[in-house]
């Protein structure tokens, strides 16, 4: 077995999945480590008991990696091919869930305060990293490095953690 540690990321650089090198704070390396991020908050939420939408949760935290993949890849690497792609049907299943929900819950009529109990408030958690996600891969679609498809799937999820 290898070592966990490679200690190629010393000299504050990383190497993106299909090649190449970028400092850590590269917007690529951040967008995906938001991602990272959101997968964890997600995966606390059902550590705290979602019941009924733990399958939902689960199928995001696949697609999640799947969205990182995406980021970490450059556009004509020749990993590109190789990885798994977002899909559009995530996005409308997103918003069947929202559509289902909304069908249970009150008429909004202010805004709430993040809480309730422990899993909401883990599922608000994960809502506010979904929006930091969000801003951090706006500025690689707007530059052509990944496609709006990324933007939609973040936009629609934090929706779906919201409701």
């Amino acid at each position: 077995m290898t070592s966990i540690y490679t200690k190629t990321g010393d000299g504050g650089d990383t190497g993106l999945f299909g090649g190449g090198r970028v400092g850590k704070e590269d917007l690529r390396v951040d967008a995906y480590g938001q991602v990272d991020e959101l997968n964890a908050a997600l995966g606390v939420a059902r550590s705290l008991g979602l019941g009924a939408m733990d399958a939902l949760a689960q199928d995001l935290q696949s697609q999640l990696f799947t969205l990182g993949a995406v980021l970490a890849t450059p556009a004509g690497s020749k990993a590109e091919a190789a990885i798994p792609k977002l899909k559009g049907e995530w996005t409308t299943a997103m918003e069947k869930a929202i559509d289902g929900f909304d069908l249970e819950l009150p008429a909004l009529t202010s805004f709430i305060l993040p809480g309730g109990t422990p899993a909401a408030a883990a599922l608000h958690l994960a809502r506010t990293v979904c929006r930091r996600a969000e801003r951090r891969v706006v500025p690689l679609m707007r530059a052509g490095k990944v496609g709006p498809e990324a933007i939609v799937f973040l936009n629609r999820l934090s929706d779906l953690l919201f409701t």
